[in-house]
């Protein structure tokens, strides 16, 4: 019999979506494409309490506990056994779980706060296998009441792409972004841009930027992939990490328009090995280092970064030598102190896979891996205290709490567990 947090609330397991088919070739080149107005809107409502909050504001520290911190999940919802977005106070001290609400949306496979926390927006990954081709993702906007833990919604515009994958907020709040891992109408991945209002709507795209070119990969690398979009931390790039064809897009952000909101670096992009399949990128406190996964060969590969430009100066594997099962790296995410990082692998592998950091050059060295005790790790989180990580294995329905030693980076073997429909994504909110 597994083990369960006290008090959790269990969710009917759910079987999740199979990776998105690939779509077609294009026209050569990079095309950037205004729209003036959203697709069809969906209809969503919000979901209410599934259970009373516990005592006291979230964050507030209780005799004989730790921190308390709400924690949003992004779940698939293929198949009715789960509603969307959950949301839970977490106890740092024991690690206890309250489940305090849900908001029903479709698909929420990533999310994104915004930096006040009033605000909670979320992909909807579709058409994934399910739907028509020519059916557009969405992205949806949420206010979030962090006193009570409620979603309420606010609205919903299409992607202009298909299978959203991920989301970014610009460092000057104005803009969202999603990253559409396809695209049906003009095969290949893109991004799109969304402005953002005061009172947290989500206007329709005023951009979309498409690639074109392939990989190596028969089947995955055919076309295009757009599967994240990172700001660099001085805020004057982004970066888009094109699965399909092994690059890095640098573009310069320039939201006062003197250059367009966009525009390509001089470089263009970072080349990444052939057959790689970049998939998520995160940058140091410092500034100095970014960190990317590649999914296709399952490997962590480190950069010096200056002014836009991304140096590779390391790459490690994340699968143990001799392995001959399926692989996918995943998600990665650095520990609060920066320390410590850890990565995801899935296939058959089904890892995390954790690295210390040297201070000196951003570079790693393997210090362990941990079976995540379930199927298709995904995405994960770290608490702000540094002290659990979760992380959601989404073909076997469930969340595993790790407790983590911040000194040492290990995490301990007795994990709690929840029970929860393909879960994706996790967010920590902090109340102050």
């Amino acid at each position: 019999m597994q083990p369960t947090p006290s008090r959790a609330a269990t969710i009917p397991p759910l079987q999740a979506p199979r990776q998105p088919a690939p779509a077609k070739r294009w026209t050569r080149g990079i095309a950037f494409m205004l729209t003036l107005a959203a697709a069809q809107a969906f209809a969503q409502t919000s979901g209410g309490a599934a259970a009373s909050p516990s005592p006291g504001a979230s964050g507030v520290q209780a005799p004989g506990t730790g921190e308390v911190y709400d924690l949003l999940i992004g779940t698939y919802t293929g198949g009715g056994k789960s509603e969307g977005i959950y949301v839970y106070r977490f106890d740092t001290g024991n690690g206890e779980l309250t489940r305090v609400a849900s908001a029903q949306t479709v698909n929420p496979s990533y999310l994104v706060v915004s930096r006040d926390r009033n605000y909670v927006y979320a992909v909807n990954e579709l058409p994934g296998d399910n739907g028509p081709a020519s059916q557009r993702g969405g992205v949806s906007a949420f206010r979030f009441d962090r006193a009570s833990g409620q979603l309420s919604f606010l609205n919903r515009v299409s992607a202009d792409g298909n299978d959203p994958c991920y989301l970014a907020i610009s460092p000057d709040g104005k803009y969202l972004l999603a990253a559409n891992y396809s695209v049906a109408a003009n095969p290949g991945g893109s991004f799109a841009v969304f402005p953002l209002a005061g009172d947290g709507h989500v206007g329709a795209s005023v951009l979309t930027v498409h690639h074109e070119g392939s990989g190596p990969v028969k089947g995955r690398q055919d076309n295009s992939h757009v599967h994240s979009t990172v700001f660099s931390p001085d805020g004057k790039y982004l970066f888009a990490q094109d699965l399909g064809v092994d690059k890095l897009y640098g573009y310069r952000y320039t939201p006062d328009g003197s250059r367009g909101l966009f525009g390509p670096t001089e470089a263009r992009y970072t080349p990444i090995k052939a057959g790689a399949g970049p998939r998520h990128l995160i940058f140091d406190a410092s500034g100095r280092h970014a960190y990317l996964t590649t999914e296709l060969n399952a490997s962590v590969t480190v950069f010096d970064y200056a002014d836009g430009k991304l140096t590779e100066t390391q790459s490690l594997p994340m699968t143990a030598p001799g392995f001959k099962g399926k692989i996918g790296g995943g998600a990665l995410h650095l520990s609060p102190d920066g320390r410590f990082l850890y990565a995801t692998n899935r296939g058959d592998v089904n890892e995390l896979v954790a690295f210390s950091v040297n201070p000196a050059n951003g570079h790693l060295k393997l210090l362990k891996r941990y079976s995540t005790l379930g199927k298709t790790p995904r995405e994960f989180a770290i608490e702000p205290g540094g002290r659990w990580l979760v992380v959601g294995n989404q073909e076997s329905d469930s969340a595993v709490f790790f407790r983590r030693d911040p000194e040492t980076g290990e995490l301990a073997s007795d994990p709690k567990r929840l029970s929860i429909g393909s879960p994706v994504d996790f967010k920590f909110v902090s109340p102050s």
